[in-house]
């Protein structure tokens, strides 16, 4: 399998920390964009095949352009509250999945893609 290099992007400093550490046991290369105006950058820079994207940051239009502007990228949102209108949006714009900013449910949306792309 192809090594998945991942762009982290949480508002919450807590938040990335947590998530990058338990990516970094899983994913070859870990990169933490700081801020929201790093993601396209640093996606670019590392030739990231997996964004984790704090929606409530950035929102459904963001995934859309990340999604034009990088058509193989796997873009798994995060938002604490993410309802069944939230989710069918941003999945229409390019999502590869919507789960919350937990360490089980992003990894588990990584590694499902990671397989999947695979097979």
């Amino acid at each position: 399998m192809e090594p998945l290099s991942v762009v982290l992007y949480q508002n919450d400093p807590g938040t990335a920390k947590t998530l990058a550490v338990s990516l970094s046991q899983h994913f070859e290369s870990v990169h933490l964009a700081s801020s929201y105006e790093e993601v396209r950058p640093a996606v670019a820079r590392h030739r990231a095949t997996a964004l984790v994207l704090d929606l409530e940051t950035s929102g459904p239009d963001e995934v859309r352009r990340l999604h034009h502007e990088f058509p193989a990228l796997c873009i798994v949102g995060t938002h604490r509250l993410a309802d069944d209108k939230l989710w069918a949006e941003t999945m229409s714009l390019g999502a590869s999945d919507i789960c919350e900013p937990r360490n089980d449910d992003v990894v588990r949306s990584l590694l499902h893609r990671r397989t999947r792309h695979a097979a």
